[in-house]
């Protein structure tokens, strides 16, 4: 039988009603009462390391999760995640860069119901993760939410009360599982050893552009942060207007080493700097980064990875383009 870790962090599948709403509380021995099947089906251990709604997840936080992994990661065969929704597409893309070429199974999963509640999603949810992190075939780092298997970085959570609460934007699901089957479509791409981090710069924003929004907002920004990721109109478009002149202070940020990433604020489909004007006076400047198909959770961790690893420019751009788990897929 396959040896798979439970880590507990949370989140609302192991929550309970207080007088201000749902709080994680259920004890992670309770939570696995619920689903007694599941030591049937491999050698189960279980550790609980934090107790938070997803909310309240930092980037500290993935850090001990990926310290927990990486300590335990030759006594077992798998790994399953219990994690709150809210923030489990940054989690599952941090993991994704903290924990690379991982040939065994990272699993995340959560529910959006409570798992003592009748009718909830809980129970289907731990029991499908643990069937694909006994799966010979499973590897590297993935959701398991309500029957679909989506790569670390490709996911988001599109519904907020639904159980079909994730879909895997712009890249096709690696595995669904039906009637307690695993059915792959894509394998893993992996080369080499594991290979782990533990650092992380959180220095990162992401600025969203709406019309009237003034780019003087950059300086402020370049002040306070090293990374700055612009969601521009459609395909990535920036406003130069006499009124809306990014295209300078995009550049100042740029001079004073601050890395700078443009993506599109719409979910699908991806940028395209190349197309309009708008985004080609931007592109003109090879210091500039174009986030393509990634998905805005995978930006922000990967960028966070990268420069606590190095503030290269050089390096910076290689790594960035580098794909990571299906992060940058063309």
């Amino acid at each position: 039988m396959k040896r798979i870790l439970v880590i507990a962090t949370g989140g609302t599948i192991a929550s309970r009603s207080g007088r201000d709403g749902l709080v994680p509380e259920i004890p992670l021995e309770q939570l696995l009462n619920y689903v007694p099947q599941i030591r049937e089906q491999c050698e189960l251990e279980a550790v609980q390391i934090m107790n938070l709604d997803s909310t309240n997840m930092q980037p500290s936080d993935w850090l001990k999760i990926a310290e927990t992994i990486r300590e335990r990661y030759d006594s077992f065969d798998g790994f399953i995640v219990l994690h709150g929704t809210d923030t489990m597409a940054y989690t599952a893309a941090a993991l994704s860069y903290l924990l690379q070429n991982s040939r065994k199974p990272i699993v995340l999963t959560g529910a959006q119901k409570p798992i003592d509640q009748d009718i909830s999603d809980a129970k289907g949810n731990v029991i499908q993760s643990v069937l694909y992190a006994c799966d010979d075939r499973a590897s590297d780092v993935n959701f398991v939410f309500n029957g679909e298997v989506i790569a670390g970085t490709r996911g988001r959570k599109v519904r907020t009360k639904s159980f079909n609460a994730f879909s895997s934007v712009d890249f096709p699901h690696k595995a669904v599982i039906r009637e307690n089957r695993v059915i792959h479509y894509i394998e893993s791409r992996l080369s080499g050893e594991l290979r782990t981090y533990d650092r992380l710069n959180e220095k990162v924003v992401v600025l969203r552009l709406i019309p009237g929004l003034h780019a003087d907002i950059l300086e402020y920004l370049g002040e306070h942060y090293d990374a700055v990721v612009i969601e521009g109109f459609g395909i990535g478009g920036i406003p130069n207007t006499e009124e809306m002149r990014f295209l300078p202070y995009i550049t100042g940020l740029l001079d004073r080493g601050v890395t700078v990433v443009v993506t599109t604020q719409v979910p699908m489909e991806g940028s395209d700097l190349n197309v309009y004007e708008v985004g080609r006076l931007f592109k003109r400047d090879e210091r500039l980064l174009e986030a393509y198909n990634m998905t805005l959770e995978a930006i922000v961790t990967k960028l966070m990875w990268i420069l606590g690893q190095t503030r290269e420019t050089a390096e910076i751009r290689q790594m960035f383009y580098q794909e990571i788990n299906f992060d940058l897929y063309q």
